[in-house]
């Protein structure tokens, strides 16, 4: 096994290369997070399960401060369920900015992480 040093002068052997690049994970210290952030880029942002409706739709309030229905996109309806207070990542459409897709549901651990860390803004830290 080899062993070679990489910018931050940290050692690391190849076989550890190979599973963060395999897992797309790598250590902080070279600036990554282990959890997804918002693509800001992309019109994603951070949101809060403010009330169960049933049928995959969920009233959510999102970081802008407006209250959106949110949707269970088809692919995610059986693996992901969202409580009333979850963390999550939405994508308001773009044609009627009052809807938004539920792309991701943080876990307890990752949305303590993330409130240590300060991604959270004021406006959703009720964690």
């Amino acid at each position: 096994m080899y062993i070679y040093q990489n910018n931050n002068s940290s050692l690391r052997t190849v076989k550890q290369n190979k599973k963060a690049a395999h897992t797309g994970q790598r250590s902080e210290e070279e600036g990554f997070v282990r959890f997804p952030l918002p693509n800001r880029r992309k019109g994603e942002m951070l949101a809060i399960a403010s009330k169960l409706n049933g049928a995959l739709h969920i009233e959510i309030v999102c970081e802008d401060g407006v209250s959106r229905m949110g949707r269970i996109k088809g692919k995610h309806k059986k693996r992901m369920w969202v409580k009333q207070g979850d963390l999550l990542i939405v994508k308001p459409w773009d044609f009627q900015q009052e809807k938004a897709d539920i792309l991701y549901r943080y876990y307890p651990t990752q949305v303590n992480a993330m409130r240590r860390k300060g991604y959270i803004p004021d406006v959703l830290d009720v964690f």
